[in-house]
């Protein structure tokens, strides 16, 4: 073996350990592993960072964690049990992203199942399709080996509905139907159905929407975002939807890129609020392509709810930043935010406050 051999594989060597040197530094700053949350769901980062921290991929770290707030009933506005619609039937939303391949699965208006975020895991591995809705997603999920079919209200869920009917149906999500004031059944009001109110008229109306029962406790999201120990990068949500729904509602939190989006190269998003009006601008893709762009997770949260509140400025609702580099930042309209992190640097679950 020459000289000249032994000193470039001795180079090599010294490079090859530097390299390894750096990564173990890497993984002990405080970068990644890291989990984040909606909320102060601690329950739910606990057992994320348990699957991520014990080598567990980003995606299925989600699925733990979102299960979690599932199994929990999170504000009762997660999994089974909470947020009747009108018709005193539970229904269940979730989605998963895969920020690496960029795959997508989600059910949405899932009747009869309780475990969202498996659901739409088993959309994402066992199809070719984005999403499964209704009755539909349930079969499938069932058929695909998850427990069901179950009845997925509950004592307190089956409670709050009757108190509501009681109270003539009130607040609701119709508009412009007549009886304005009564459980139905609705027909649309006359000027309405007649044409007499402009498309403008209509509207500038919906700028100014009221909508007096949107808050953390009857409409909301376990948004999760998780970059794993390789540094890959997954998001996920699960909901049981807007309490008093209308049957066959679908909100933001199946949709990508509204109430979460991950990109590997980037990083990830979370929201949560009125998904209704958040839905209608993708906040968390233009949190994701705003990072892309250069800006930081603060500012590109900030930018994607000021673009919802320049046009609704009476919406409630926000969403968490994170680049692939585990910096982090929320922003919100409308309320007090909280969000759950925890990375390497941190003994446990911290939650951060975000001032509207």
């Amino acid at each position: 073996m020459s000289t000249l051999f032994l000193s470039l594989l001795t180079a090599a060597t010294v490079l090859f350990s530097s390299a390894l040197g750096n990564g173990a530094a890497a993984k002990t700053s405080g970068k990644y592993p890291l989990v984040v949350s909606t909320w102060p769901f601690k329950e739910a980062v606990r057992a994320a960072w348990r699957a991520v921290h014990n080598g567990a991929s980003a995606v299925d770290t989600v699925v733990e964690g979102c299960s979690a707030c599932e199994e929990l009933r999170c504000d009762g506005t997660v999994g089974p049990g909470g947020s009747p619609d009108e018709n005193g039937e539970t229904t269940i939303d979730a989605m998963l992203m895969n920020g690496v391949t960029m795959e997508v699965g989600a059910v949405a208006s899932m009747r009869y199942v309780r475990d969202g975020i498996k659901a739409a895991r088993l959309v994402m591995q066992y199809t070719q399709h984005t999403m499964l809705v209704g009755e539909q997603a349930s079969i499938f999920a069932i058929s695909m080996g998850l427990p069901g079919p179950t009845n997925l209200s509950s004592t307190e869920s089956l409670e709050k509905w009757a108190k509501w009917k009681e109270s003539n149906c009130q607040p609701n999500f119709r508009k412009d139907v007549s009886p304005a004031d009564s459980c139905g059944p609705y027909h649309p009001e006359h000027a309405l159905a007649s044409g007499k109110i402009t498309c403008s008229m209509a509207n500038l109306d919906g700028l100014n929407e009221s909508r007096p029962f949107i808050d953390r406790r009857n409409h909301d999201t376990i948004a999760m975002a998780v970059i794993d120990t390789m540094g890959h990068i997954a998001a996920g949500t699960s909901t049981n939807g807007a309490t008093f729904k209308i049957p066959g509602r679908v909100g933001d939190g199946p949709i990508a890129g509204s109430s979460a989006y991950a990109d590997a190269e980037v990083g990830a998003c979370g929201a949560t609020g009125d998904g209704d009006i958040m839905m209608r601008f993708l906040p968390c893709y233009q949190v994701v392509e705003s990072m892309r762009r250069g800006m930081q997770p603060e500012l590109a949260a900030k930018d994607a709810i000021s673009r919802i509140a320049n046009k609704y400025p009476d919406f409630t609702g926000a969403v968490f930043a994170v680049n692939k580099d585990g910096a982090h930042a929320g922003a919100c309209h409308g309320w007090t935010f909280q969000y759950s992190v925890r990375n390497p640097g941190m003994d446990d679950v911290e939650v951060f406050t975000v001032l509207p």
